[in-house]
């Protein structure tokens, strides 16, 4: 087993021709959050599944706390995997954080990536003069105060707001189960470096055709930014907000949501 491979628990499932997808989770989760979408697509495609640094199940020996201190780092890792897989080219299918990573990837090799599938992506959390994030920096140094002071407790307030429904909820249990994973230092690292982060003038680089899937109502993620990315991406993009609630959908709401990303990965945007 390679280092990549180890680092990042890599798994590749299906034995279909179609193409080959890659599966990347967003910040509190792991590769597990897919597993809805997963059996979908095991019979046409190749799936690529991992878990990005920092995560729970990686090992925090490998977490680097100033490669990881921008995103860039991790769309390095991204293309490490998948020159360790031989992937010639995929469709990349990023939650949150990483469907910014992976448009960040794209930039510099778009031929790995036939086309991006951005769920609830935003590339600025923060509001600014004309543009909406849905954060000020107060809120921001509250929620790492919060996280940097009681974790524990952090977890328990965060998991059922960000998911969208009560703690005796499923979804909301699991994702709770994956932010208690992660080690409180690096949770608190990472999520500084991913709400202090801003890529908008990365967009009109991005030229691989995207589609943006988004809720309604999401916490972390407002609407107006799904048409914020579609207006600035350099290239072909498409579109569609979901009657779902949650920054979380493919848990929360998995019956809405996996026809949703099913479609926008077996269709091309129409031009």
């Amino acid at each position: 087993m390679g280092i990549v491979e180890e680092a990042h628990n890599l798994r590749v499932v299906g034995e279909g021709k179609r193409a080959v997808i890659v599966l990347a989770h967003g910040f509190g989760t792991d590769q597990s959050v897919w597993k809805h979408l997963v059996p979908h697509l095991v019979a046409d495609y190749r799936v690529v599944l991992f878990d990005t640094m920092g995560a729970g199940p990686t090992n925090p020996d490998y977490f680097d706390f100033s490669r990881y201190a921008t995103l860039e780092g991790y769309a390095l890792d991204l293309l490490a995997i998948l020159q360790e897989l031989r992937v010639a080219s995929c469709i990349y299918v990023g939650h949150s954080v990483s469907a910014v990573i992976g448009a960040i990837a794209s930039i510099s090799r778009p031929d790995l990536f036939s086309k991006l599938v951005l769920l609830s992506a935003s590339p600025r959390y923060l509001n600014d003069v004309d543009y909406y994030g849905g954060f000020e920096q107060e809120d921001l140094d509250e929620l790492f105060e919060a996280m940097g002071s009681n974790y524990k407790a952090w977890c328990s307030g965060f998991a059922p707001l960000c998911v969208g429904g009560d703690m005796e909820s499923v979804a909301v249990q699991e994702f709770s189960r994956t932010l208690f994973n992660i080690r409180p230092d690096i949770a608190l690292s990472v999520a500084q470096t991913i709400f202090q982060s801003d890529v908008r003038s990365l967009l009109p680089l991005v030229t691989v055709p995207c589609h943006i899937v988004q809720s309604t109502k999401d916490l972390a993620v407002p609407v107006v930014v799904s048409e914020y990315l579609h207006k600035h991406l350099g290239g072909d993009s498409i579109v569609e907000v979901m009657p779902s609630e949650g920054h979380l959908p493919q848990l929360s709401s998995p019956d809405i949501v996996i026809p949703v990303l099913l479609r926008h990965i077996q269709h091309d945007i129409a031009v």
